[in-house]
């Protein structure tokens, strides 16, 4: 989908600040109330806005440890990709799950209380017989930058140098 400036515009103040009114939106970004709201529908109708969430503070909700999990699986069959996918999806402390080019076939994340929770989980997915052929723990010692809309600058200087600086 194509998007000029203006919808570049709208996406970086939605992304860093979802919770905006369309009347601020609209004055951010230098259109009517009803222009831009129909800007909005269009890209969340097209897809290119796929929601809004609101960033937790996992440590204050009693879940201070986050840890990366490469995972590999035993087999490679596409029923194996889905019984394993399938299982990810129904844990709540699975935060994060992506399936992977390379050497690992995901890197999950998971949010919990202690390493003794973290360690009953890894032993509840080794029990369900879910595939896992080999993990590797990775435990979060501290996050240097966590910026889902960070993608928000990119866009936004396109926007104000279609070029791209040529």
């Amino acid at each position: 989908m194509p998007l000029d400036a203006r919808d570049r515009r709208l996406l970086c103040v939605v992304a860093r600040e979802g919770r905006i009114t369309n009347q601020a939106l609209a004055e951010r970004v230098h259109l009517s109330p009803s222009a831009c709201l129909e800007r909005w529908k269009r890209l969340e109708q097209a897809g290119v806005i796929k929601g809004y969430r609101a960033e937790l503070g996992l440590e204050l909700l009693g879940m201070p440890l986050l840890v990366h999990v490469e995972v590999s699986l035993k087999r490679h069959e596409a029923s194996d990709f889905a019984r394993f996918e399938r299982a990810i999806r129904s844990i709540p402390e699975i935060i994060r799950c992506d399936a992977i080019g390379g050497g690992i076939d995901y890197l999950v994340t998971v949010a919990a209380r202690s390493m003794a929770d973290y360690q009953a989980l890894i032993d509840r997915l080794l029990e369900a017989e879910i595939g896992i052929s080999r993990y590797f723990t990775y435990v979060v010692t501290k996050t240097v930058k966590n910026d889902p809309a960070g993608l928000a600058a990119v866009l936004l200087a396109e926007a104000e140098d279609p070029a791209g600086g040529s």
